[in-house]
């Protein structure tokens, strides 16, 4: 299975650290990365993206909003919010747009899970 994971955070540093955590659980996924909300919209307009990690805090528009959008059109996508603004309010409102919440720095042990239920997810929507 060919899966496309979608970087989007305004710091190049953090988009390498994910890049890692990824590529050390899933190293035969594909990875693309965006430092802002429209070009990860015109990332996901352009190429088949499976899978988006978001960060909350970011310029223009913040990961939340850029996660409400994508799930306009893309309903069933799985998303984690990626963000070191550990709050309740913050993980309550990830969850009602329907994505995850991975705390920042992110880590293969922190991405686990989210991946798991996200290959899960991916596989049963192929079949």
């Amino acid at each position: 299975m060919s899966v496309t994971v979608l970087i989007v955070d305004d710091s190049k540093l953090a988009r390498i650290v994910a890049g890692k955590a990824l590529a050390a659980l899933q190293p035969e996924w594909q990875k693309l990365e965006a430092s802002t909300a429209a070009e990860a919209l015109a990332i996901i307009a352009e190429k088949p993206i499976d899978i988006c990690l978001i960060d909350f805090n970011m310029v223009e528009k913040d990961g939340l909003q850029l996660t409400e959008e994508l799930r306009e059109t893309r309903p069933d996508m799985p998303i984690a919010l990626i963000t070191a603004n550990i709050q309740d309010e913050i993980i309550a409102r990830a969850r009602a747009a329907g994505a995850a919440f991975v705390a920042k720095p992110v880590t293969s042990e922190g991405l686990r899970g989210f991946l798991s239920g996200a290959a899960l997810r991916l596989r049963s929507s192929q079949a």
